[in-house]
């Protein structure tokens, strides 16, 4: 946009611009309205971040990267993201609120603790974990601390859930007393990071192991499927 100073109109001096005549760069608006629009450069932007960090380590990219990749200028990550961390933790945030929603909805209407732990860990595997499954060092080694209790804190949504099944198993008598604080991070641990094959066949048959091993694993008190 050119500001266009009115004939006769002082040209004061500000010792950076002087307004007889100049550029400003105005971002497009993208979508109805200034909240869709800052909503949808951060989908583009965690949409790159997504598809970089398939590619190669966290460690390796940068800001300048991920605005190309978004398709979007540098200026715009800064308006959303003071730096790639930042950019990270908003990202992890939203993919983890969205899992948690889809789980919950997944959950409704099953009763049986068994089912409910079989629906969690169906729903695990879909889960495609940037956190376990992006090349380069574990981002865990890359991150600075206080982003790392920040992840922490998001993890304890998805936890809160397990622990809920747990809870429910152990009070109906289906699955045997047990510590459940342990117990929550060891079948997390047992999904987390796991490789589901692509091919259905194949897909199905290890989602079925890993049912299996985890309701062994608790104890649950009902015939597991072979």
């Amino acid at each position: 946009m050119t500001l266009q100073v009115p004939p006769g109109a002082p040209i004061r001096s500000s010792g950076y611009l002087t307004a007889r005549a100049y550029d400003v760069s105005m971002p497009k608006i993208i979508g109805k309205s200034l909240h869709e629009h800052r909503q949808m450069t951060r989908h583009k932007l965690f949409t790159a971040l997504s598809t970089l960090m398939a590619e190669r380590g966290f460690d390796t990219i940068t800001l300048a990267d991920i605005a190309a990749a978004a398709h979007v200028g540098r200026t715009a990550v800064y308006n959303h993201f003071h730096d790639k961390e930042a950019l990270l933790l908003g990202f992890i945030t939203h993919e983890t609120e969205q899992y948690a929603h889809t789980l919950e909805r997944a959950l409704d209407g099953v009763d049986d603790p068994v089912e409910q732990l079989r629906t969690y860990i169906r729903q695990q595997a879909q889960l495609t974990r940037v956190f376990h499954l992006a090349p380069g060092p574990d981002l865990r080694t890359v991150l600075s601390r206080a982003t790392q209790r920040r992840l922490r804190e998001h993890a304890d949504i998805v936890e809160a859930i397990l622990r809920r099944i747990l809870a429910a198993g152990i009070d109906a008598e289906t699955f045997p007393p047990q510590d459940i604080e342990p117990t929550v991070h060891l079948v997390n641990a047992c999904l987390s990071g796991r490789l589901i094959p692509d091919e259905p066949v194949a897909r199905e048959r290890t989602i079925r192991a890993a049912e299996s091993f985890v309701l062994r694993a608790v104890g649950a008190r009902t015939p597991v499927p072979a």
